[in-house]
């Protein structure tokens, strides 16, 4: 990379995840599959663990990729391609056994997720790509973390702090996405209950402006925005629910009289095949908004984790995340697959 090209990037940091799962793995084969996508990038995590990550990803008869200590995000700029960077924001963790569930390992995650976060909001980073965490270990770290069911929750709180505003004022959402479909959630981490409660014209309102938001700035275009039902058949004109016609279809209109490019309500069972990507490379529509999680993210996740990104929509920063989670079954293997983890580093890229 030239001088004038390392003047002009910023890095991009990867948060480690959990230390007893796969996201060390992940990363470390990232930089030995493809330097050339990891070029510029740099883990926010624990030395140690990256080290014991990249000699389990070794090809045998190999020596590791080493490992270099860095203590400014910059620094990873001129670090040659082969090496891992790795800024470690607090203490050394201690090697945590592979797929345990540990409270020190999820207090290290979230306080990597914090470093990058604040590192993305004051500018220092282009964008955060997150490794996965898990939830249970997140929980058992205690307070702050145990407050947070997860990564949106945790970012939103820290980017609401940095703006001065309640998290209540800085709504956010999910977007799964592959190379063949993209949807978005009404409602993300709650029980299904309350989940249907959260179906209400204000909550689709605003998950249609921020998706509408997001898109235009990934596809320099207004996005065609299709609308799920909750109920089946999307209530099958009040006969199985009357969601659609006091909720939904009253927050579509709305969301057309600003001008935005979105309709349904559709039936949730086919409206995901009918917003795929075709062989050609055309799709109907560029994404959909799903009602609850699972109605959302299973269409996404049949179609191959392998590739699969979560982005963080509203925030004030750019957050993308593989697709999976920890896999605390496999951690220690070398199986784990970094193909996800590629595709949020690029979609990151492409959201800049």
């Amino acid at each position: 990379m030239t001088s004038q090209a390392l003047a002009d990037l910023k890095p991009l940091a990867i948060t480690m995840g959990d230390a007893a799962g796969i996201g060390p793995e992940i990363i470390a084969k990232a930089y030995r599959d493809d330097p050339m996508a990891m070029q510029g990038c740099f883990v926010v995590g624990d030395v140690a663990t990256l080290r014991r990550a990249a000699r389990v990803v070794a090809p045998a008869g190999c020596l590791p990729l080493p490992v270099a200590c860095i203590t400014e995000a910059i620094d990873a700029l001129p670090v040659p391609p082969h090496c891992i960077p790795v800024l470690q924001p607090r203490a050394d963790l201690g090697l945590i056994p592979w797929g345990q569930v540990s409270g020190a390992a999820g207090a290290f995650a979230g306080d990597c997720v914090v470093w990058a976060a604040r590192a993305a909001l004051n500018g220092s980073v282009s964008a955060m790509v997150t490794a996965p965490l898990h939830k249970e270990a997140l929980h058992a770290a205690g307070l702050p973390f145990s407050a947070f069911p997860g990564h949106t929750e945790l970012l939103q709180s820290e980017a609401a702090r940095h703006l001065g505003v309640s998290v209540a004022q800085l709504p956010v959402r999910m977007m799964l996405a592959n190379s063949e479909l993209r949807t978005v959630l009404v409602s993300i981490h709650m029980s299904l209950r309350d989940a249907i409660a959260a179906v209400t014209f204000a909550n689709i309102v605003e998950t249609i402006q921020i998706t509408h938001d997001a898109l235009s700035r990934l596809l320099g275009r207004a996005p065609r925005i299709a609308v799920a039902g909750l109920n089946p058949h999307a209530g099958e004109g009040g006969l199985f629910g009357r969601d659609e016609i006091e909720l939904i279809q009253p927050a579509i209109e709305a969301a057309r009289q600003k001008g935005q490019d979105v309709s349904g309500p559709y039936a949730p069972d086919t409206i995901f095949m009918r917003a795929r990507q075709k062989s050609s490379g055309e799709r109907e529509f560029d994404v959909v908004i799903a009602m609850y999680h699972d109605q959302g993210l299973i269409p996404v996740k049949y179609l191959g984790v392998e590739d699969g990104v979560n982005v963080t929509l509203g925030l004030p920063l750019v957050r993308t995340s593989p697709d999976h989670g920890t896999a605390f079954d496999i951690a220690g293997s070398g199986r784990a697959d970094p193909r996800s983890l590629l595709q949020a580093i690029r979609m990151a890229r492409a959201l800049n």
